[in-house]
């Protein structure tokens, strides 16, 4: 620990000596008595009006006095109206306090030193998700200040056994991440991993919670085993069940763990619907995510295999289609599977006015061109574009990368083997996913290993007032003993 130098100007010097003589470095000197007062703040992120009307005048009517440390902490502490209010005896936190808006306040002959929110609104306001799209429930969303984040979650779990524990990650941006978490429900064994795997994490800054996903995964895979969202509502919802989250200050996305498979296939909006109507739309998804996998690969496969499978009339409609295509069907799919992708891509990164209308028009356009050029079948781009549909239900780009690998994946062991290829490659993709797990929960709980409880909100939901106990899988703790009812 370093100490404060008692002498005003060497601290100033120091201070912005450490900055390199920064701009926003500001500082003003004030004598009461003989006695200097120093105050230090960066420009770029303090409210200067703020400490131009309060704290200089505060600091200029104080009264004269041998303390005069002690009377002007006195004024600030009873006459202002400011929540954070402190003295620091240690160098080294100048730095953090600076660039997190606050001012320092030092007087000469003294060791210690005030610390005096006066931060800038440099964040935006609460406004709707733009990721996920929300059809019914709250309109707000995360934001990049980390005290709104946390506000946004107290608002609506207000019970104290809602405990969040802060640490500071990385060496030079001393980012501020959070674990929320509810005690009385969430695992503390898991609780505990999460700590020991953020804790390790040395390196010189955080700058979104994307930059931590992979410390905290215990094995490396395509489908992330760790979902993100920026629905202050979901994140409550994985709270109540157990769940662990974590908030990375200035990143307005969560991580929400552990997370499972089917995490994927179901969506928030799923508990303002009725039951009925939400086992339908799971098993829509479902079946939308085997056809956007498999679809490719079935049709490379028959008709390059097992024409034989096909009824005549239909394999005389597809002969007649491919009459003048140069490219087998294997290259055809894998051209336009990537020309998607690289559409795709383009409508994430283009303007929001660009996008739409360039993705139709290059659908449109290189589609139709392709046929009339004979350069691929009508069938390949049907056989394209309901995979390319199918993948859109998805909204987690993690979870579409992953269905994007394992597509290609199957694509490739059918143009090998046909049908034995896709087969193999299922029981492998299966596999797989069973042998995932992260904070000792299977990625593919409560299916494997089955969990009947569980199930009852997994793809078949059962009535809500059925459903009284919390998963298993994510915490062993008795529901009952534990106040464990939803």
């Amino acid at each position: 620990m370093e100490k404060i130098d008692i002498k005003i100007e060497k601290v100033i010097d120091k201070v912005k000596n450490l900055y390199g003589n920064s701009a926003d470095v500001n500082s003003r000197i004030i004598e009461i008595k003989k006695t200097k007062i120093g105050i230090l703040f960066l420009e770029s992120s303090s409210q200067t009006s703020t400490i131009s009307d309060f704290i200089v005048k505060s600091a200029v009517y104080t009264e004269k006095s041998k303390n005069i440390f002690e009377n002007l902490f006195n004024t600030l502490k009873n006459k202002l109206f400011n929540c954070q209010l402190f003295t620091i005896d240690n160098f080294e936190e100048f730095p953090y306090y600076l660039s997190s808006g606050f001012t320092i306040i030092i007087v000469d002959g003294n060791d210690k030193a005030i610390i005096m929110e006066t931060r800038a609104n440099l964040d935006r306001g609460v406004t709707e998700a733009t990721s996920e799209p929300i059809i019914r429930g709250s309109k707000d969303s995360f934001t990049e200040s980390h005290s709104k984040n946390l506000g946004l979650i107290r608002k609506r779990i207000k019970d104290p056994n809602l405990w969040f524990e802060e640490m500071k990650i990385g060496r030079r941006t001393k980012t501020r991440v959070s674990i929320a978490y509810i005690n009385n429900i969430a695992d503390k064994n898991k609780i505990k991993q999460i700590k020991k795997r953020l804790n390790k994490i040395d390196i010189d800054g955080i700058l979104d919670s994307g930059n931590i996903r992979d410390y905290l995964t215990d094995q490396k895979s395509i489908f992330p085993q760790i979902k993100s969202s920026e629905r202050p509502d979901m994140a409550c919802q994985e709270l109540l069940n157990g769940k662990i989250i974590i908030l990375v200050e200035n990143c307005p996305f969560i991580l929400i763990m552990p997370t499972v498979f089917l995490d994927y296939i179901r969506s928030p909006e799923d508990q303002n619907q009725k039951s009925i109507n939400i086992t339908f739309t799971r098993i829509l998804r479902f079946f939308a995510l085997i056809i956007t996998i498999l679809t490719p690969a079935i049709y490379i496969a028959i008709v390059t295999y097992d024409q034989n499978t096909i009824p005549d009339k239909l394999l005389i409609s597809l002969a007649v289609q491919r009459e003048g295509v140069p490219f087998p069907t294997f290259f055809e799919i894998i051209l336009f599977m990537t020309v998607f992708e690289i559409l795709r891509e383009s409508d994430l990164k283009s303007p929001t006015n660009m996008s739409t209308a360039m993705s139709i028009v290059g659908a449109l356009v290189l589609g139709q061109a392709a046929v009339d050029a004979s350069i691929v079948s009508p069938i390949t781009i049907i056989i394209v574009a309901i995979t390319s549909i199918c993948s859109l239900i998805f909204q987690d780009s993690d979870f579409i990368n992953g269905i994007r690998f394992w597509r290609f994946l199957f694509i490739i062991a059918s143009s090998l083997l046909g049908v034995v290829g896709i087969l193999s490659m299922a029981l492998i993709w299966i596999t797989k996913m069973a042998s995932l797990k992260n904070l000792n929960t299977s990625f593919l709980s409560p299916i494997a290993p089955f969990d009947k409880d569980a199930n009852k909100d997994a793809i078949i939901k059962s009535a809500t007032p059925n459903i009284i106990k919390r998963p298993n899988y994510i915490s062993k703790l008795n529901p009952f003993k534990q106040g464990g009812k939803r």
